[in-house]
């Protein structure tokens, strides 16, 4: 009985697997026509791009963008305040980002109309797009970048000297602003140390002068320059610089 059982199962296995064993089938009707499926070689060669372009979109945001300066100023500000944790990185880098969109808003609207809406409407392709667009991108880079530092790049890379900025390459450019904008934040984070290190200093000569060596002195310089910075209004003040700074 068990072997008849099992051979029942095999034949109807057959029969759903080969169509031969099962004889002509009844066509079915009102079946809707299946539609060719593209070859995997037909891909697009927009959407690789744009694929491509999404896993490069933190170094652009590192690199090309005021969010490095942005970021390395805050960075000497939570040191100068002594607050180690305070404001934490996630709030740093929100601010930074915020800060950097709104100093972008001219170059995006730029990027919008000379490469993403021709892209749209199917008047350039996608590597065409990515050229238009990063024309407007390397005009900001070129507002801030320095002389000297693009002149490095240049020797470097074994080129003949251009004769205008706009004929340097993206491969010179997006370096050379990445280090000018890194000097530029150290300058500002150097500025922006000096009040409290005289903080810093007035305390630990007082704290040292009455004898009290158990306390350490950044326990009482740290909540005075805190207050010192709310007093003046410290980031109204620090975010109007870094503005201007970019004016």
């Amino acid at each position: 009985m068990r072997f008849a059982c099992k051979a029942g199962t095999l034949f109807a296995t057959l029969l759903s697997v080969n169509p031969a064993f099962a004889g002509p089938v009844a066509p079915v009707a009102n079946l809707p026509a299946i539609p060719n499926v593209p070859n995997s070689s037909s891909l697009p060669w927009s959407i690789v791009i744009l694929l491509t372009l999404l896993t490069l979109i933190p170094t652009v945001l590192l690199s090309m963008t005021p969010f490095v300066r942005l970021l390395v100023v805050f960075h000497f500000l939570r040191q100068a305040l002594g607050t180690q944790t305070t404001p934490s990185n996630q709030t740093l880098i929100g601010l930074a980002l915020v800060l950097s969109w709104f100093l972008l808003q001219p170059t995006t609207a730029a990027i919008q109309q000379q490469a993403i809406v021709p892209f749209q409407q199917h008047r350039v392709s996608a590597l065409q797009a990515v050229e238009l667009g990063a024309q407007p991108l390397k005009h900001f880079m070129l507002h801030y970048v320095r002389e000297k530092d693009v002149a490095l790049f240049v020797e470097f890379s074994r080129q003949s000297r251009p004769n205008r900025p706009d004929d340097l390459p993206m491969s010179i450019v997006a370096p050379a602003y990445l280090l000018s904008e890194l000097k530029a934040g150290f300058q500002i984070g150097a500025i922006l140390f000096l009040p409290f290190l005289v903080v810093d200093l007035v305390v630990a000569a007082v704290t040292t002068s009455i004898g009290m060596l158990q306390l350490p002195p950044v326990v009482i310089s740290t909540p005075l320059k805190i207050l010192l910075f709310v007093m003046v209004d410290g980031w109204n003040l620090l975010i109007g610089s870094l503005m201007r700074s970019f004016a």
